[in-house]
């Protein structure tokens, strides 16, 4: 049993980020479909924004003073960031952004911001990851999937974090669905081995 755990803290941590209510919808098939050629040798951690429930940023600037958040219920969060080689964010589409208990997660990365840009820490996540985003969207168009897009490149780029890529499922909502489902799950999975490549 040592050996196995042993090797299994060797192994490269994919932290995933879900932002669905539902733990068997869409945005879990899709997943599913990004984390089968990765299971076999990667560890995997999923932060559930709804389980969790993390409260909003109340902007009251201690990280900006200090390299540190006042609402301690992040810290687990950003233990596992920093431990992590790939960060997933899982998410429907909701009002052309993120679900609120996920969109509370992205806006507490303020604290990374804040040491860079206050603090004048250049790499406040010391180690370097590739990230992925899978977005579902209800609608027929991708106009939200690329606002989310643009806000986590933006969260990523104090991160030390790169966004190597997106799969996009779109018409969730319409017997559409189904079809633009084939090239949704082989961008994810061809996400996955493209990111396992370079790890």
């Amino acid at each position: 049993m040592e050996i196995e755990r042993e090797s299994s803290e060797q192994k490269k941590l994919v932290l995933v980020f879900f932002g669905s209510p539902s733990k068997s919808g869409t945005t879990a098939k899709l997943l599913n479909e990004f984390l089968n050629p990765l299971k076999e040798n990667m560890r995997i951690e999923t932060v559930n924004a709804y389980e969790r429930n993390i409260a909003p940023c109340i902007a009251c600037n201690v990280c900006a003073g200090e390299e540190r958040c006042s609402q301690p219920d992040f810290d687990g969060i950003d233990a596992l960031i920093r431990e992590a080689d790939v960060i997933v964010v899982a998410t429907p589409v909701y009002n052309l952004s993120l679900p609120a208990p996920l969109k509370a997660i992205a806006d507490r990365t303020q604290r990374y911001f804040a040491a860079r840009f206050s603090l004048g820490i250049r790499n406040p996540v010391k180690k370097h990851k590739q990230a992925a985003a899978l977005i579902t969207c209800g609608s027929k168009d991708c106009e939200g999937a690329e606002i989310i897009a643009r806000q986590l490149k933006l969260m990523f780029s104090v991160m030390n974090t790169s966004l190597t890529g997106t799969a996009v499922w779109t018409g969730t909502d319409f017997e559409a669905g189904s079809e633009t489902f084939e090239t949704a799950r082989n961008s994810a999975r061809e996400l996955a081995l493209a990111i396992a490549c370079e790890l």
